[in-house]
């Protein structure tokens, strides 16, 4: 390569590093945890875990329906907040406006924290304990496979006031 091209290579724009996947691609946190509900449903009927009697299982049954009631009132606002703000759902396209009120305004990620709370109510109303590590398995893949990813492509559309927001409001909780 001559000195010229060299030059000019080296001055090319290098593709962004985080850039979103292609429209069509499998919006993998909903197939994550609907594989942790399946999962712990399996493992259940095979390998069923002892539970606690009364009246402990009657407290963790209560703690359940909180949490399954959670589950909606995040879940719900949060979809309400994206649309009012026009951002897409899908975890796949790329948001045109960054978020921060409303549950934004108490977690980074606040669909997936209901998705990891419905796995929680399930499994302290249905007794089965299959559903606790399941949520913890499915939160942790949903934060390596979209959570970094969507963080790192909030950071380069949005840049300072993404960082600042970041700092402001915990990922999870």
């Amino acid at each position: 390569m001559s000195d010229a091209k060299k030059k000019h290579a080296s001055h090319a724009p290098a593709p962004p590093a985080s850039a979103p996947p292609k429209a069509g691609v499998i919006p993998w946190p909903p197939v994550i945890y609907v594989a942790g509900i399946a999962i712990s449903l399996i493992l259940h009927a095979l390998y069923p875990l002892p539970w606690f009697g009364s009246p402990m299982s009657d407290i963790l049954v209560a703690v359940g329906w909180l949490a399954l009631l959670a589950f909606v009132a995040l879940f719900f606002t949060a979809i309400r907040t994206m649309s009012k703000a026009k951002t897409p759902i899908n975890p796949n396209a790329q948001p045109e406006h960054l978020v921060i009120n409303g549950p934004f305004g108490i977690t980074r990620n606040p669909i997936y924290l209901a998705d990891t709370l419905l796995l929680i109510g399930v499994g302290f109303v249905s007794e089965i304990a299959w559903f606790l590590p399941m949520a913890l398995v499915a939160a942790f893949l949903t934060q390596k496979v979209a959570i970094e990813r969507e963080e790192r492509w909030l950071a380069d559309k949005f840049g300072k006031r993404y960082r600042d927001y970041s700092k402001r409001v915990r990922r999870w909780i």
